[in-house]
């Protein structure tokens, strides 16, 4: 994606436009990290969905269930990935992310 690319925050858009230097760093850390052991690219997405819903961010839990159903997620994947937080980050936080993710799938 690039900074143009109108599924991003604008206010994250803006970030990436306006520290142009940080973004590419940004980019660099996240591929690095992917290639560093043998997680695949869907399992992946799902990781970072459950670090999002345990720090309640919305944007993040969007983009994260998006990228996963993209690399061949299902909605019960998704959802499955959230409810298995729940003894770990409670269940308010999980009921919150749960709805989050229905945003995505409508």
């Amino acid at each position: 994606m690039t900074d143009s690319d109108s599924s991003l925050p604008k206010s994250y858009s803006r970030l990436l436009k306006r520290y142009p230097v940080f973004s590419k760093a940004l980019a660099n850390l996240g591929e690095t990290v992917k290639q560093q052991g043998p997680i695949d690219a869907k399992n992946a997405q799902l990781i970072q969905l459950a670090a999002a819903a345990s720090i309640r961010s919305e944007g993040a839990v969007h983009s994260h269930a998006r990228r996963a159903m993209e690399l061949g997620a299902n909605e019960e994947d998704i959802r499955h990935a959230l409810i298995l937080l729940t003894s770990t980050i409670g269940f308010p936080s999980v009921a919150a992310a749960l709805t989050w993710v229905e945003d995505i799938f409508e």
